[in-house]
């Protein structure tokens, strides 16, 4: 697949099967995210892979955080929560690693890098024929699940990449027109 093509069709997968990604893979894509933006060559991110198992403590991880937030939850949605991680065979967690009091590399900019690193990480899983969804949302924001990760107390979760075999039919991609999101200084 060249460049081009590549940045003008890549879409998000959320219908994913298994198998999880190979371990070449999963090297592809980690040597994508390596090449993001890095102001002072920094690196200020770092992964969790989740497979197995970890998908139910992950999915144990979602189910707390909802009981936090509402105590009162019914056990049915409950459930609902601590499936929502088997929606895909494999998740990576991309966590930016902040590192504070930086004049020339403020910490918007090691969020934007992580941010960019997921994003290569996408491309990287379509240009070589898998499925990925990009997820965040409440449990994407939320310290308990921040802490049942192992976040330090310098990172934030960017979000989890959800990866698989494609597992349906790429949605229809809604016609853009650049100009609409252009202007031009002259």
């Amino acid at each position: 697949m060249d460049a081009m093509t590549l940045l003008h069709q890549r879409r998000s997968m959320g219908k994913l099967a298994g198998p999880a990604p190979t371990t070449e893979q999963l090297d592809a894509l980690y040597r994508a995210a390596l090449r993001a933006p890095d102001h002072k060559e920094m690196t200020p991110y770092r992964f969790i892979e989740i497979s197995g198992e970890g998908l139910d403590r992950l999915g144990e991880l979602f189910a707390r955080s909802d009981y936090q937030a509402n105590p009162h939850i019914d056990d049915g949605s409950l459930d609902a929560a601590r499936k929502k991680p088997k929606r895909a065979p494999m998740i990576i967690a991309v966590i930016a690693r902040i590192t504070p009091d930086l004049p020339k590399v403020p910490p918007v900019e090691q969020i934007i890098s992580a941010g960019c690193a997921a994003h290569a990480m996408l491309y990287a899983a379509f240009a070589q024929g898998l499925g990925a969804m990009w997820r965040t949302g409440t449990y994407a924001h939320d310290k308990s699940v921040w802490r049942g990760l192992g976040l330090g107390e310098n990172e934030e979760l960017i979000g989890y990449l959800y990866l698989g075999q494609v597992g349906g039919r790429y949605p229809e991609a809604p016609a853009r027109d650049p100009e609409a999101y252009l202007e031009r200084w002259r």
